[in-house]
C-alpha cells in the first residue's frame, strides 16, 4: 500500500444491473420500461436547436421543466428540485437532510444504494429489518406502540425495492408523524405502477420530502432526469447543495424530452396499462410454474422458484441471454427480481423456465 493511499476515501459501490449491449436479448433486469417514450418526446429532440442544445451550458435552474411539473403535480412555487436522475436527486438529498450525529434509519432490504451513500458522506445509518413477509413495518419507525429510537432522519421506498411492496398513504403518513424532527425522505420511483402517492400529505409536512423518477413509467431511463417535491425550505436547501457541487447536471436534450413526455398524458396512462396487464398475466403464470410471488406495485414482480434455487434459475436464463436479477443476500437470495416486459418477451421467459425446470 502507498503513502498516499492512507487518506483515499474506500467505500463498497452500489453494483447496478448489468447493462448488455447485445441486439439479441431480452433484458428483464433493471426495471426498464419495455416501452419506447412518447412520440412527442422524439419529436422535441428533433425539432430542438442540436447546435445550442450541445455547444451551450443547460439551463441551471431547469425552469421550464421545474415549470411543467409544478403544473402537472399542483404545486407550489419552489416545491420542485430537478436532479439528473433519482440517485442524483436521492444523493443530494443525502448530504443536505442527513447533517447529525443521530443514525438515519431504512429497511434492511431495500434499495442498496441508502448505505452507499451513507457511507460515502459519513451518515451513521442503522438498518431496520422487515418482517417474515418482507414488509416494512410502521410500527419499528416509532409508530404507535412501536420503539421509537432516536434517528437523525428516515428513508422509505414505496413502493420498496427490490420487493415491489408498497405502504399505504395512511401508514406513511404514520411515520412521517411519529418523526416530525426530522426529514423523512420516501423514494416514489415506482409509485406510477399503482402505488399511492405521498404527494397530498407535503401541505401540512414540511419535514416530508418525495422523490420521483422518468426513467421507469416514463421510459427515459437514458435521459437521467430525476426530482423531488418538498417544502420551499426544504427545496432551497437542496438547491443551494447541488449548486455549490455542479451547476450545470441536466443536459438540455434531456430537460426538453422531459417537458415533452408530461404534455402527452394519453400515452403516458396507455403505458402503464399495459405494463400492469402483463404484470398480472405474469403473477398467474410464475405461480402455475410454483413461484411465490410477492404483491407488487411496481413494474417487477419479486418471485421465489420452488424447484429449483434462484441462483441456478438466474445463471441459466443469462446463459438463454434473458437477463434478471438475483440478490445473494440471506433474505433475498431465493428470490429473483424480474422486469416486467412485453407479452412477447415474458412468454420467452416462461419457455426459458419450463426448458430449465424440466432439465433440472
Amino acid at each position: 500500500m502507498y503513502k498516499w493511499e492512507e487518506n483515499i476515501r474506500k467505500v463498497e459501490p452500489y453494483v447496478p444491473g448489468a447493462q448488455p449491449r447485445q441486439k439479441d436479448i431480452i433484458k428483464l433486469n433493471t426495471n426498464e420500461n419495455p416501452y419506447p417514450p412518447s412520440q412527442k418526446v422524439i419529436d422535441a429532440i428533433r425539432e430542438s436547436d442540436l447546435d445550442t442544445a450541445m455547444r451551450k451550458y443547460p439551463d441551471p435552474t431547469s425552469n421550464e421543466l421545474t415549470k411543467a411539473i409544478k403544473e402537472y403535480y399542483g404545486l407550489e412555487d419552489e416545491q420542485v428540485f430537478v436532479g439528473t436522475g433519482s440517485d442524483d436527486v436521492l444523493s443530494i438529498a443525502f448530504l443536505t437532510c442527513f447533517n447529525s450525529d443521530k443514525p438515519i434509519v431504512f429497511p434492511d432490504v431495500t434499495y442498496s444504494f441508502y448505505p452507499v451513500w451513507a457511507k460515502v458522506y459519513g451518515i451513521p445509518y442503522r438498518e431496520i429489518p422487515v418482517d417474515d413477509g418482507m414488509r416494512v413495518r410502521v410500527e419499528d419507525y416509532g409508530v404507535g406502540e412501536g420503539k421509537h429510537e432516536p434517528n437523525g432522519g428516515v428513508v422509505i421506498a414505496n413502493p420498496n425495492a427490490p420487493t415491489g411492496i408498497a405502504l399505504s398513504r395512511k401508514e406513511i403518513l404514520e411515520v412521517v408523524e411519529a418523526n416530525p424532527d426530522v426529514v423523512v425522505i420516501v423514494d416514489e420511483a415506482y409509485v406510477d405502477y399503482s402505488g399511492e402517492s405521498a404527494l397530498p400529505l407535503l401541505m401540512d409536512h414540511e419535514n416530508l420530502l418525495i422523490v420521483r423518477t422518468f426513467s421507469k413509467s416514463r421510459a427515459m431511463a437514458g435521459a437521467r432526469i430525476g426530482f423531488a417535491i418538498g417544502s420551499p425550505r426544504l427545496i432551497g436547501a437542496m438547491n443551494d447543495v447541488a449548486q455549490s457541487i455542479n451547476s450545470y447536471t441536466k443536459p438540455t436534450l434531456s430537460l426538453t424530452a422531459a417537458v415533452a413526455s408530461i404534455a402527452d398524458e394519453e400515452y403516458f396512462r396507455a403505458r402503464i396499462d399495459d405494463v400492469l396487464k402483463t404484470r398480472a398475466r405474469t403473477v398467474l403464470e410464475l405461480k402455475k410454474r410454483g413461484f411465490s410471488v410477492l404483491p407488487s406495485s411496481t413494474n417487477f414482480v419479486f418471485a421465489a422458484p420452488s424447484r429449483i434455487d434462484a441462483g441456478l434459475l438466474y445463471e441459466e436464463l443469462g446463459d438463454r441471454k434473458i437477463y434478471v436479477r438475483h440478490f445473494n443476500g440471506e433474505k433475498t437470495k431465493k428470490y429473483l427480481r424480474i422486469t416486467i416486459g412485453t407479452d412477447r418477451e415474458m412468454d420467452s421467459l416462461f419457455a426459458a423456465i419450463d426448458e430449465i425446470m424440466h432439465t433440472y
